[in-house]
């Protein structure tokens, strides 16, 4: 059940006929961050949030009633929903981490103080969650983390991060040979993704290249190619033949600089990167996962603000760095290109804070094991 959107990423799933999206759905103006401001939740409201979380209430009842399990990923609001059905339940809890406020510069002393109080990230109130009887599996991020809950009575395991399955290192097409390289992720939330893909556009134009360079633009299902056309038109961009070994995009030439749009390609090039440049989450920090630094653009929201990218850079130990406008990020582009021993550096930080592959399966036996084959009730 999709609580926020339409379950877009699950529809080849369900297509393919071993996944149901259940429950009402609605795409929301906040795209999920309705917690970021005052104002996102207002606009969710008025777009039928309280509407949403209703109907999405009464079908967990309903299942928690059928005897069924439920498996809850995320933060509060599914941590809450599993609670309310009343059924057995499991918890993987993924954007929280103990790393956001244990090391690297301070980004809030009072937060920090608060969580340094408290002993981990999770509030008093979802520790209650995950420590209920009927809680059969919490699982968190990293090992830091699940040692903060059991302090806190909360049976909390780190099986490994499954955000770096199914990303390798692929070769280099020789297409690619001899030219600098840059993973370009503007997002996916409309209509924000698109207003981040012109600044961190723009920010590219404020240095022209001093040698060849390759941006590599991987999208999903949003925005599209149709979406994103008229903004790379307007930044200087035109359409030229693509070169060999990255079928499925097209390119776009200006100057020296060559941009590739590829939908569907982040698996396949985020390793081909030597920098990127993101107002994304998820992605942002598979990226990093893989050794890649990132430069980061806050803008207005409603997700990538500057809380949310210092919140992510902390989380990664400074693999990520936040830039306060486009003229800085251009500057910190050019420097970290010319410093191959940093790009080391921060590579390895992000590849010990991401972790390594391989936990998709250990979560998989243990929903397996604890939710799945417990007797029900």
């Amino acid at each position: 059940m999709p609580l926020v959107g339409e379950g877009e990423t699950f529809r080849q799933a369900e297509q393919e006929g071993w996944l149901q999206r259940v429950g009402p759905r609605q795409r929301l103006p906040s795209g999920g961050f309705s917690n970021q401001s005052l104002l996102a939740l207002l606009r969710d409201l008025g777009a039928g949030l309280g509407g949403l979380s209703w109907g999405q209430w009464q079908l967990v009842r309903r299942w928690g009633a059928g005897g069924a399990s439920i498996l809850a990923v995320g933060d509060l609001l599914p941590l809450l929903l599993a609670w309310a059905s009343g059924a057995p339940y499991g918890f993987i809890g993924t954007p929280k981490s103990d790393y956001t406020w244990r090391s690297g510069p301070s980004r809030d002393p009072v937060a920090d103080g608060y969580h340094r109080c408290k002993g981990s990230e999770w509030d008093p109130w979802e520790w209650a969650l995950m420590a209920d009887r009927r809680a059969r599996l919490v699982a968190v991020r990293d090992g830091l983390t699940a040692r903060g809950l059991r302090r806190r009575g909360v049976a909390a395991l780190a099986p490994g991060n499954p955000m770096m399955d199914a990303l390798d290192r692929l070769p280099l097409p020789l297409s690619l040979g001899g030219r600098r390289r840059i993973v370009l992720l503007c997002g996916s939330r409309l209509p924000e993704a698109l207003g981040n893909a012109r600044r961190l556009l723009a920010s590219l134009a404020c240095a022209p290249p001093r040698d060849a360079q390759v941006v590599l633009c991987p999208t999903g299902s949003r925005p599209s190619r149709h979406d994103l056309e008229p903004i790379l038109r307007a930044q200087g961009y035109r359409e030229v033949t693509l070169p060999g070994g990255c079928g499925g995009s097209s390119a776009w030439q200006c100057q020296q600089r060559l941009l590739l749009l590829g939908p569907g390609c982040f698996e396949r090039w985020a390793g081909w990167g030597e920098v990127g440049l993101a107002t994304a989450g998820t992605a942002t920090e598979q990226l990093v996962g893989l050794g890649v630094p990132v430069l980061s653009l806050p803008g207005p929201g409603p997700q990538f603000k500057r809380g949310f990218a210092r919140r992510q850079s902390r989380l990664l130990g400074g693999a990520v760095q936040p830039c306060a406008s486009g003229q800085e990020l251009a500057l910190e582009l050019e420097r970290l290109l010319g410093d191959a021993q940093r790009r080391r550096h921060l590579g390895a930080i992000g590849r010990q804070r991401m972790g390594e592959a391989g936990g998709s399966e250990r979560l998989a036996e243990l929903v397996d094991r604890e939710l799945l084959a417990q007797p029900q009730g």
